[in-house]
């Protein structure tokens, strides 16, 4: 419950403090007073957006504190889902800073506003006369048979099974396009795969084929460099063979007096055995080249392949060919996989269609079962409300679209008098029909949900009398269910309540400010008296005061 409220610096409001009791309570003011102010600074607490209109002095901070008392509510759980510290008597500050900025905070831990909405959904129901007309609304008709058929564990059941469903064909769907685009690419990739496949590629095998290209293309010039460095090396009088035997010759006969000279007959000697040595090299070459135009054509051949397939692929060797290769072969075989991925899906969603239409199946017939129910509750309450022949009749009809809460399409059907035929709730019926409806529904649910709170905004619009009178015993008895305020302009309501409030507006200096001021017994039977006769109170509007708080 609300017990406690404290606003400064908000709107026509400097300082406001006032507790409230867990009762029924009345607010009442003129036209204009503050009412609305009161519910723009509880809406904030609840996580609407601010802004700097807000703020009654532009250089000081708005602050706006609630202390909700919420032990008997079994809210422990949020708390530990959104990592915030839970209290008994939870704290909830708004804070609007001359910059613009808002903060928000739940037992001072700062919060986002989207949890600050969530935890106000189980915390406060601010019904005003434009919240009347979500009755026209075909989900808030079926969040009300649902709250009387019970079915909260069997659609959280639903939302999990409706989730996994979503998530497997966003799945299919992915593999689907994959597959799609595979498919496309499909004969290209075989193609090249095969062509790649015939070029039987080998790492490293361009250099070589390149090195024997050079060689069968430049055979003469070869030959003839290779003989003419044989002719000077073999020359029989001046080879280069010839004088290096010489020179040996000549060192040897001086090679024993001294090291100086027998280490240059080493060197010289070492030289000839490895020009020997080269020589016989280049005499085996020499011996073995030959001209061969075949080899010469099907080297270039397989050349040409392999610059071809790296112009075609955009690469530059053998190697990153071979990895192309290797995609392509890949891509072939996650082909065949993708087909198994995607029947194993096809056969996961089937599974999970056929758990959710039974899901949804039964949340349909529970529904069905709810609607006489609500309709036999509502009656009972509008036939004290002044339409006792008020009918209703819900049309329930499974589609075949996944929605988030089954499968149905409600529509709420409404007759107001005998021998009329039925109509759709929201073209039917009046503004002060609606009103009456909306509080039955209220009343109804507040025997089937645990909201601490609700504060009925006119929700008397368009009736009075003794339609009012009932109204206020209705909400009277919701009271001792829950907290319930209700701001009225009729006196028969507003003396129903335990407590009484008044929002006025009063002159400080030059400045205008609203006030909310609890009503002792005295003061309540004025402000009841002025409600039925102005300000001009008459001693007969006095009596009619107290005879309506004795009641």
């Amino acid at each position: 419950m609300l017990a406690s409220l404290s606003i400064k610096n908000f709107a026509l409001i400097e300082q406001l403090d006032i507790r409230f009791s867990n009762e029924f309570s009345i607010i009442t003011g003129e036209t204009g007073a503050g009412k609305s102010i009161l519910l723009g600074a509880l809406g904030l607490v609840l996580g609407r957006r601010a802004d700097l209109t807000s703020l009654k002095d532009k250089e000081q901070k708005c602050i706006i504190e609630a202390h909700f008392e919420i032990k008997a509510y079994t809210l422990q759980p949020f708390f530990e889902e959104n990592d915030l510290d839970y209290e008994d008597t939870t704290i909830i500050r708004r804070e609007i800073l001359p910059s613009g900025k808002s903060r928000a905070f739940v037992n001072d831990s700062p919060v986002n506003l989207q949890e600050l909405q969530q935890l106000g959904d189980f915390l406060l129901d601010i019904h005003s006369q434009h919240q009347t007309q979500e009755l026209s609304n075909e989900e808030y008709q079926i969040q009300i048979l649902d709250a009387i058929a019970g079915q909260q564990p069997l659609l959280q059941e639903y939302k999990g099974n409706l989730s996994t469903y979503k998530a497997v064909k966003a799945r299919l769907k992915k593999l689907q396009s994959e597959k799609e685009a595979l498919v496309k690419e499909q004969d290209y990739n075989s193609f090249l795969l095969e062509e790649l496949l015939a070029a039987n590629l080998k790492e490293g095998e361009q250099q070589e084929y390149e090195a024997v290209f050079e060689k069968l293309n430049n055979v003469e010039f070869i030959k003839e460099s290779l003989d003419k460095s044989l002719a000077v090396a073999d020359e029989e009088q001046i080879g280069v063979t010839q004088n290096l035997k010489e020179i040996k010759a000549s060192l040897q006969k001086i090679a024993g007096l001294s090291a100086e000279y027998q280490e240059l007959f080493d060197r010289v000697s070492s030289v000839l055995i490895e020009f020997d040595d080269v020589s016989d090299e280049i005499r085996k070459h020499a011996e073995t080249l030959m001209s061969d135009p075949e080899q010469l054509e099907l080297v270039n051949q397989k050349l040409q392949l392999i610059y071809s397939l790296q112009k075609k692929h955009q690469v530059g060797t053998v190697e990153e060919l071979l990895v192309i290769q290797n995609d392509l072969d890949n891509k072939a075989v996650f082909a065949d996989d993708l087909e198994a991925m995607i029947h194993s899906l096809e056969k996961e969603l089937e599974a999970t269609i056929v758990v959710l239409d039974a899901k949804a199946a039964a949340i349909s017939e529970s529904r069905k079962q709810a609607a006489p129910v609500l309709i036999e509750k509502i009656i009972a309450i509008l036939s004290e409300l002044g339409m006792p022949n008020a009918r209703f009749e819900f049309e329930i009809k499974q589609t075949d679209t996944y929605l988030l809460s089954g499968k149905d399409e409600v529509q709420l059907l409404f007759s107001a008098n005998k021998g009329t035929s039925f109509g759709l709730l929201k073209k039917v019926a009046s503004g002060g029909e609606m009103s009456r409806i909306m509080l039955a529904v209220k009343a109804i649910l507040a025997n089937y949900t645990k909201l601490p709170t609700i504060i009925f905004d006119e929700i008397d619009t368009g009736v009075s009398g003794e339609i009012a009178h009932k109204m206020g015993d209705i909400m009277k008895k919701m009271s001792k269910q829950m907290q319930v305020f209700a701001i009225t302009h009729l006196p028969q309501i507003a003396a129903k309540g335990n407590q009484h409030y008044k929002v006025f507006k009063s002159t400080q200096g030059e400045n205008t400010v609203s006030e909310l001021k609890l009503l002792g017994n005295e003061e309540r039977i004025v402000e009841i008296a002025e409600m039925l006769s102005g300000k001009d109170i008459s001693d007969s509007a006095l009596n009619h005061a107290k005879s309506l708080l004795i009641e």
